[in-house]
C-alpha cells in the first residue's frame, strides 16, 4: 500500500513538472505591441516616400510638356526672322507704287495681295511688331543705333525707328533699331558786364 502510495506521489510531481500546454505559444498582447506600432510607422514612411515620389514625377511630366509645347511654338523661329526681311522688302515697293499709281496698278495689285496673304501668316504664329517710336528706351526691346539731343522728348525717348522689331509670341524674335533722345547741352553762360576797379559796371 505503501508502494501504490509513492507511486502516485511521483506521478503528480511530475504533473506539476510538465509545462501547461494550453498556454504554449500564445504571445502576450503587451509583448505584440511594439512590433504593431513599429510596422505601422514603416508604412506610413513608405506610404510618405510614394506621395513624394507621385509628385515628383507629376512635375517632370508637367515640366517636359511645357518644354514640349514652347519647341513647337518656336520651332518655327529662324523661318520667321527670314521672313520679316521679304515682308519689308513688299512694304517699300508698296509704298514706292502708292506714289505713283499711274504705273504698275496691276503689279502694285499683286504686291499687296502677297503683303495681305504675309500679314495673315504673321498673325497665325503670333508675331507682333514691337511698339517703339515715343516709347521709353527699352534694352531688351530697342537697340540703339544712334542718339540725339532734344529739347522736345524726355531723355532715353525713340524718336526714330530705323528698323522695327518683332515679337514672337512672348520672345523678342528681332530688336527695333532706334534712335533714342538724349538731354541737351547746357548753355554757355553768357558773359556779364565788365566791373572796373572802382566797382562801376
Amino acid at each position: 500500500m505503501k508502494w501504490f502510495n509513492s507511486a502516485n506521489n511521483m506521478e503528480n510531481d511530475d504533473q506539476k513538472d510538465k509545462p501547461d500546454s494550453t498556454g504554449a505559444g500564445e504571445a502576450k498582447p503587451e509583448a505584440v505591441q511594439p512590433e504593431l506600432e513599429k510596422l505601422r510607422q514603416e508604412l506610413g514612411e513608405a506610404k510618405d516616400r510614394y506621395i513624394r515620389l507621385f509628385a515628383e514625377f507629376d512635375n517632370v511630366r508637367k515640366r517636359n510638356e511645357r518644354e514640349r509645347q514652347e519647341l513647337i511654338k518656336y520651332a518655327h523661329e529662324e523661318v520667321i526672322i527670314e521672313l520679316l526681311g521679304l515682308y519689308e522688302d513688299f512694304e517699300r515697293c508698296v509704298a514706292a507704287a502708292r506714289q505713283n499709281q499711274s504705273e504698275g496698278a496691276v503689279l502694285l495689285k499683286g504686291v499687296e495681295m502677297t503683303l495681305k496673304r504675309m500679314q495673315e501668316l504673321f498673325k497665325k504664329y503670333d508675331v507682333r511688331p514691337i511698339e517703339a517710336l515715343g516709347k521709353k528706351f527699352d534694352h531688351s526691346l530697342h537697340e540703339a543705333l544712334m542718339t540725339a539731343e532734344s529739347a522736345d522728348h524726355d531723355e532715353d525717348t525713340v524718336i526714330e525707328v530705323f528698323q522695327n522689331g518683332y515679337m514672337l509670341g512672348e520672345r523678342v524674335a528681332r530688336t527695333a533699331k532706334v534712335k533714342v533722345s538724349k538731354r541737351p547741352a547746357a548753355a554757355a553762360e553768357e558773359p556779364g558786364p565788365e566791373i572796373n576797379s572802382s566797382g562801376e559796371a
